[in-house]
């Protein structure tokens, strides 16, 4: 898509017009300040004058506070100036000797300013001011933009209009197929109309873009302009806002009144909930944002006036945070339609990656559908991320072609962050990374689940981690059972247990794997009610966002008993899972020495040689409890 500019000519001419004239008038202004060489008198010294004075020379002198001008009675030379001056001093006898001589004095006669210059000092600062305005005023509606000194009340949305090179498509657009259907009926709506009133159907007025970050809002968004061929008003909900009062309603209605004048057309919204948040959090608050609300206000109002069903306006909004928005804006007849743009599945990362893919130089042999199987989870700028960061790494090495190395090192940097080479551990702390990740793999690689190990290095990433074990999911899975979840507890804690076994004592390197593993254990008993205990039951409250991942839920009211026996299911899930990690390390002890000496003298080991190693762990016989029923 490309800006569209408008023709400025007759703007250029009125602001030369008016360079012109305030140059103008400030040479007309200065002009005053200029001597005139036709009242311009020879200045002499003082003493001059005295002797001229005392030789009965002056005629006569007048006399003020910065200057004495006197005329001769005759000159000393044929053709020399008969009106001198000079620069009075403090002399108190001066008056007495100009009458003794007589001379005939008297105070100067105020000068009288002409009338050019009287005309000048009244007309031309406010002509000047006036000029000045105009020019700013002017040049704030010039092409079209609002970045002048006056433009606060007008609109900063941008205006694209689609063309054939730059133009967006739903060709563009992967891995959100159920959002480009929805979206398709909106654009037919923009070409033809007429086939939906006709049958007295009406098509939504605005349309909600759910989703977390980087699921690709904003580039549907401007694939329906594409598609339609329609201008599209680009704007951020953070840009209504102001300081002065007032001024983001005046926005959003300059806003609604170009894009009438252009329609059909798109408006799209960026991050609408930074003024479309619920209006009754700040009811009764003092200090509460009322500008917001203003704007908030006039949108809705804008958004009922919508009356020509000939030339519509659609109005697109995307927000990652649709559970904060005001109920009005969500009512029939405004957003009454909302697409849910999620993350990708395992087939919609494929065709992303295809896509940006063509944009780089892929060596023979790159296999994406196994790129596109490690990166579970993944949203669509983050596989635009990963694929830009795979050029650049094999630009660093002067490759000319991107190959499967360099994908596989950046997901690597996505997910645990850049190699810290310069970060030397000791002997002995290197020792007990190698046994803690080797711990990991052990037991990951014989928990269920969909997810196996890939890797295991103990080079230092990131801004904490002095290893990590890579585990990268088989298979789609969007559910997890109990089982699963245990067996992930097991695997966060089959570092911690490996020291344990081998040295006897741990160490902190298991403070973030203990963090999720009893985060998991209490969404197991809170939130998933997998307790036989405490019965299908939720205890916690799902506060915070759902698509920035709020990460407080904080426990509904409960007695004191129940909190006591939620603490105990917790507490239990755990050490059950810590004495299953044990137990498997202390079963497979002679391959977790030999891995970790191997991994010490290698510092990485992945691919077929990690599966080969990793294929002769076994899982403990599990004893049978006396007293239970065969």
């Amino acid at each position: 898509m490309a800006i569209r500019q408008d023709d400025n000519r007759p703007n250029r001419r009125f602001g030369l017009v008016n360079l012109l004239l305030i140059g103008f008038g400030v040479l007309l202004l200065f002009s005053n300040f200029l001597p005139n060489p036709a009242t311009q008198v020879p200045r002499v010294p003082y003493s001059l004058f005295i002797d001229q004075v005392n030789g009965d020379n002056v005629k006569r002198a007048y006399i003020t506070q910065d200057q004495i001008r006197y005329e001769l009675t005759k000159p000393p030379e044929e053709g020399a100036p008969t009106v001198l001056s000079t620069t009075p001093i403090f002399d108190m006898e001066l008056p007495q000797r100009l009458e003794q001589h007589g001379v005939e004095f008297a105070a100067a006669p105020p000068k009288r300013p002409s009338f050019l210059t009287t005309a000048l000092s009244w007309v031309v600062p406010p002509l000047i001011f006036i000029l000045v305005l105009q020019f700013f005023a002017r040049r704030s509606g010039m092409g079209g933009g609002a970045q002048g000194a006056l433009s606060f009340t007008k609109s900063k949305a941008k205006v694209y209009v689609p063309d054939e090179e730059s133009r967006v498509t739903f060709a563009d657009v992967a891995g959100v197929d159920e959002a480009k259907t929805e979206l398709t009926e909106i654009v037919d709506f923009l070409k033809t109309p007429q086939r939906y009133t006709e049958i007295g159907a009406r098509i939504p007025k605005g349309v909600l873009l759910v989703g977390p970050p980087g699921t690709g809002k904003t580039l549907l968004s401007k694939a329906v302009a594409g598609e339609a061929s329609v201008p599209f008003f680009i704007i951020s909900g953070s840009e209504f806002v102001e300081l002065f009062v007032g001024a983001g309603a005046a926005r959003v209605r300059d806003l609604f009144e170009e894009a009438k004048k252009k329609a059909p057309c798109i408006i799209f919204i960026d991050e609408l909930d930074a003024i479309g948040k619920s209006r009754s959090g700040s009811m009764g608050v003092v200090g509460g944002n009322d500008e917001r609300e203003q704007t908030l206000n006039q949108l809705l109002t804008e958004m009922d006036g919508f009356t020509a069903q000939d030339k519509p306006v659609i109005v697109l909004a995307a927000t990652n945070q649709p559970e904060t928005l005001d109920a009005a804006l969500l009512r029939p007849g405004r957003f009454d339609r909302q697409v849910l743009v999620d993350r990708p599945d395992l087939s919609g990362r494929k065709m992303i990656l295809d896509i940006y893919a063509k944009k780089v130089k892929l060596a023979d042999g790159v296999d994406l559908d196994k790129i596109a199987q490690a990166t579970s989870g993944f949203a669509g700028a983050d596989l635009a991320n990963l694929v830009n960061e795979a050029a650049l790494l094999a630009a660093r090495v002067y490759r000319t072609k991107v190959e499967q190395a360099d994908l596989n090192e950046a997901i690597e940097r996505v997910v645990a962050g850049l190699e810290k080479k310069s970060r030397v551990l000791q002997p002995d702390e290197k020792k007990v990374v190698a046994y803690h990740e080797v711990g990991h793999a052990i037991v990951g690689h014989l928990m269920p689940g969909g997810s196996k190990v890939a890797k295991i290095s103990i080079v230092p990433r990131g801004m904490a981690a002095l290893g990590y074990t890579l585990q990268l999911p088989t298979e789609e899975r969007f559910l997890n059972s109990k089982e699963d979840l245990e067996g992930q507890i097991t695997t966060l804690l089959g570092g911690r247990s490996a020291e344990e076994v081998v040295f006897g004592e741990v160490t902190t390197g298991a403070a973030n794997d203990l963090q999720r593993a009893t985060d998991i254990a209490e969404q197991m008993i809170g939130t998933y009610g997998m307790s036989e205990t405490l019965g299908p039951l939720a205890y916690d409250k799902q506060s915070g966002s759902r698509f920035l991942g709020g990460n407080s839920n904080p426990r509904r009211a409960v007695s004191d008993a129940t909190a006591l026996e939620i603490d105990k299911e917790v507490r239990g899930l755990v050490d059950r899972a810590h004495d299953r990690a044990l137990a498997i390390l202390n079963h497979n002890r002679d391959l977790l020495e030999a891995i970790s000496h191997k991994i010490l003298e290698k510092e990485v080991i992945e691919g077929d040689e990690l599966k080969q190693l990793l294929a002769s762990s076994r899982l403990p016989e599990t004893p049978v409890l006396e007293g239970a029923v065969a």
